[in-house]
């Protein structure tokens, strides 16, 4: 059986509709090479959504090869229940090292949706272990309209995007809403619900699956602000948008904000190895701290929680973005980006550009939602030989950091063409 007919006889995709996906031909990816994916036909894609917001540095980057080889030969796995290893020791250290400051501990998990649900329980159990009742009577927790944490059912249950989360409610806890952006909203929830609340749950500066909606300049600093004065803890959801995304190392930093809980994944193994990680302050983790028989202990945990293969990638990630000046190169394509958008910009069919560094949502308007036109503009940007991801109708792009200038143009104008044709393809059946 060829590996597209294996595919539809026993394969079942993320977020994806089966019933449509059988009806079209897989794109089956065999190997890739720098910022390009290379299918089973030998047919090279410029990878536009860095293969799922993750690979920082390109793919096969031979620094970040040598250091996972170099880990095989010591050991693959070993469990950090009662244990350690080298390369997970080192890695926690670099991370508060380039973290805010503030920001101490570490806690291994393997995805960003675990990296939240730990912040979460963290957060919960924090409360319930004070001494003083009214503490623990923090209970709720606090998430934007419009928020993706992941899908595991304690960020499912911050989510807001009925799209995905809907259909969950009767299995989840509710949370307390407050609209994007709008720091006036979040004080007004936290004046009336203040001391019940445990923590406030933001993605900081861009919310990307809900299409890459930009907080305004501030938003950030005053979310802080409003959670210090009210006693709520601050948990910030990085997966996104941590690793050189948004131009810093951090979005926090954008704002000089240090949360409760900085929740990491996608970049920290430069898009190698599934690793998150949940770092937190000396307060969170004094707070967990007792004789045995007291059970104060965090009980939590997975079987690949740190894996040492992960974390040898991860430390490669970090010297590479030091070695080859990563985030200096970020803004010198940011700076590109504004000019070679600005043709995607005109175009007709698309009602909004919304970017914040390499992060970029193309909202295409005035479809049905039934024509699927994000989905036809990803099929013609692929016979064009580029691989981009659309969020209902709004096509994101965001590619590795190491992209070359020229490539960048490429992806762009590849991106432009798709929307010409997609939209032209619909007129022309409109018009029939």
């Amino acid at each position: 059986m060829d590996p597209a007919s294996a595919d539809h006889a026993h394969l079942w995709h993320p977020f994806t509709q089966q019933r449509g996906w059988v009806g079209e031909q897989p794109l089956v990816i065999e190997r890739a090479e720098g910022t390009d994916l290379i299918d089973v036909h030998g047919r090279r894609y410029i990878d536009g959504v860095s293969s799922l917001w993750c690979n920082v540095h390109g793919h096969r980057h031979p620094r970040l090869d040598a250091a996972v080889r170099a880990q095989l030969d010591r050991v693959a796995h070993t469990t950090m229940l009662g244990l350690s290893h080298p390369p997970g020791i080192e890695l926690a250290r670099r991370l508060v090292e380039l973290a805010p400051g503030g920001l101490q501990r570490v806690f291994y998990s393997d995805s960003g949706s675990t990296a939240v649900e730990i912040a979460l329980k963290m957060a919960f159990q924090f409360w319930q272990q004070q001494a003083d009742a009214a503490a623990r009577r923090r209970i709720r927790f606090v998430a934007l309209r419009e928020a993706y944490h992941g899908d595991t059912v304690g960020s499912v249950s911050l989510g807001g995007i009925d799209l995905f989360h809907s259909l969950y409610r009767p299995l989840l806890f509710d949370a307390l809403r407050a609209e994007p952006g709008d720091a006036a909203d979040l004080e007004r929830i936290l004046t009336s619900h203040g001391d019940e609340v445990a923590a406030v749950v933001v993605e900081p500066l861009v919310q990307g699956a809900a299409g890459m909606l930009i907080h305004p300049p501030g938003y950030l600093r005053s979310v802080r602000e409003l959670c210090d004065r009210h006693g709520a803890l601050l948990i910030v959801d990085e997966v996104a948008t941590g690793f050189g995304r948004t131009g810093r190392m951090f979005a926090c930093e954008h704002e000089n904000v240090t949360p409760d809980f900085l929740c990491l994944a996608k970049g920290l193994t430069g898009g190698y190895l599934p690793l998150a990680a949940t770092l937190t302050t000396e307060r969170v983790y004094e707070g967990f701290l007792g004789e045995f028989e007291e059970l104060r202990a965090f009980f939590h945990g997975h079987t690949y929680t740190g894996n040492p293969l992960a974390c040898a990638a991860a430390l490669a990630t970090l010297e590479v973005f030091e070695e080859e000046r990563t985030l200096e190169h970020v803004a010198e394509l940011d700076a590109l980006l504004d000019e070679i958008l600005e043709p995607v910009a005109a175009l007709s069919a698309v009602g909004e550009v919304r970017r914040r560094g390499l992060m970029c949502g193309i909202e295409l308007t005035g479809f049905p939602l039934g024509w699927r036109m994000g989905h036809r503009v990803t099929l013609e940007a692929r016979r064009r030989g580029a691989v981009v991801r659309p969020l209902g109708d709004v096509v994101i792009l965001m590619p590795p950091l190491a992209i070359g200038a020229s490539e960048l143009r490429r992806l762009v104008d590849t991106v432009r063409e798709a929307i010409v044709a997609a939209t032209d393809e619909v007129a022309l059946a409109a018009a029939a």
